[in-house]
């Protein structure tokens, strides 16, 4: 795979563009939410353009590590909380109630993550055409279970038949990648989660109610 910085720069440009569109034709309140997503992993891909220039020395020292913490406090923090929160208030009664069970994983994993950055060390490297992020954490493969759980399970414990396929789609990147770049895992996951949510955004954009449909857990 190659990525780059003008790669994530037109990334991260065209999928917040599209998700900035989509939060324009929302019609649901509980739709804004999730119309909200591309717009924050596009300027997570913006992020990461200047990470890129960091590295390559093109920037200030200063502003590419300000960008490498931004990259990994929304990657880290930001996002095992917001998915969940988001794909939970599209549920309602009992259904909303137990998806609250991913927000706490995904806030176990978020504060797991920010410790461990706050103790450091925390590295970036540009390493076979990607960058590879380091942070030293104990039980690694534990957390990055754990977030999967918080962030892919949540979506696939979603009525909604779109938060499904999209979820789906993305537990199976995360194999996937994980066997194809260890140490570029969560840059990887990050742009192929960017891209794919441009899915969610142009069913938003047309201006159509996401329609709930049973799942095989259903209420009771």
């Amino acid at each position: 795979m190659c990525f780059s910085a003008e790669a994530d720069l037109v990334a991260g440009v065209v999928i917040g563009g599209i998700g900035l569109d989509a939060i324009r034709h929302v019609r649901q309140r509980s739709d804004l939410p999730l119309a909200c997503l591309p717009v924050l992993l596009g300027a997570h891909q913006l992020v990461e353009a200047f990470v890129w220039w960091g590295l390559y020395g093109s920037i200030p020292h200063g502003l590419g590590r300000a960008a490498m913490w931004t990259y990994l406090v929304i990657a880290f923090v930001v996002i095992p909380v917001f998915v969940p929160l988001t794909v939970g208030s599209l549920e309602s009664g009992r259904r909303r109630l137990s998806s609250l069970l991913f927000v706490v994983l995904g806030a176990v994993v978020a504060t797991t993550l920010a410790h461990a950055m706050w103790r450091g060390p925390v590295s970036a490297t540009i390493e076979d055409r990607h960058i590879r992020y380091g942070v030293h954490l104990a039980q690694g493969g534990l957390v990055v279970a754990i977030y999967v759980a918080a962030t892919c399970g949540s979506m696939l414990w979603s009525r909604r038949a779109e938060i499904r396929w999209f979820g789906a789609a993305n537990l199976v990147a995360v194999g996937l990648l994980a066997w194809l770049s260890t140490s570029g895992f969560v840059s990887l996951w990050c742009m192929w989660a960017a891209v794919t949510s441009v899915a969610i955004a142009a069913f938003l954009r047309d201006g159509r109610s996401a329609p709930v449909t049973a799942s095989v857990a259903a209420d009771h």
